[in-house]
């Protein structure tokens, strides 16, 4: 077992990865305005898969670095692959919408993270599009580096410039989107998250990631 796995079976118990899926089936919809659904999708970094197998798609993809394939539903195309190498395991300008939540910050730093939305937008088709949920250091604090894989910090504009100089040009940007983990003080119950994600007031007063959709420019 790598030492990632050991890391997250510590991090999420068979309680929270529940709690977390449920969640996510909720999350999913709403996001789901910003995924075309006559077109292929992928989930990059995609861990136990909570976001693409909630989501439709003519298509649906997933990656990781570890092999996750599992757990994953039968219909999900995984590949196995450094998220920095994808542009050599899967077809070019192929996707619709590219997929990625809680994962450049485990890059090893700001052009790691330039280059990893340099290969996405490379697999993106012609005004495809990328959606990225992000944990915001500046909103966040030091709570971000509670988590021993955290090593570039970003905020809304670093992001932002980290997506524009990949050649992504922003279409939405929330700066203040969702509480940090799963754990921190936000509903739980599947009813409570739809009527938090209706109530943008919340956001601000909870939120703790950002949202971030661009279009290939």
């Amino acid at each position: 077992m790598s030492s990632l796995d050991h890391i997250y079976r510590a991090r999420f118990d068979d309680r929270r990865r529940a709690q977390k899926a449920a969640i996510w089936r909720v999350l999913a919809r709403y996001l789901q305005r910003y995924i075309a659904t006559d077109k292929p999708a992928l989930d990059v970094a995609c861990d136990s898969g909570d976001f693409i197998r909630n989501v439709e798609a003519s298509e649906r993809w997933a990656t990781d670095v570890r092999d996750v394939s599992a757990g994953l539903p039968p219909d999900v195309r995984f590949v196995q692959a450094d998220g920095l190498e994808l542009a050599s395991h899967l077809p070019a300008g192929h996707f619709g919408t590219v997929l990625i939540s809680n994962y450049l910050e485990h890059l090893p730093n700001g052009e790691a993270v330039i280059e990893q939305l340099r290969v996405v937008r490379a697999l993106l088709a012609v005004d495809g599009q990328v959606v990225i949920v992000q944990p915001n250091i500046r909103l966040v604090g030091g709570r971000y580096w509670d988590f021993v894989d955290h090593h570039v910090a970003l905020t809304e504009r670093s992001l932002e410039e980290a997506a524009n100089a990949a050649g992504l040009r922003t279409t939405k940007l929330v700066t203040r989107f969702l509480p940090y983990t799963t754990s921190s003080r936000v509903p739980r119950h599947p009813l409570l998250v739809r009527l938090y994600l209706a109530i943008p007031l919340a956001w601000w007063l909870l939120g703790k990631q950002t949202l971030y959709v661009g279009r290939r420019a």
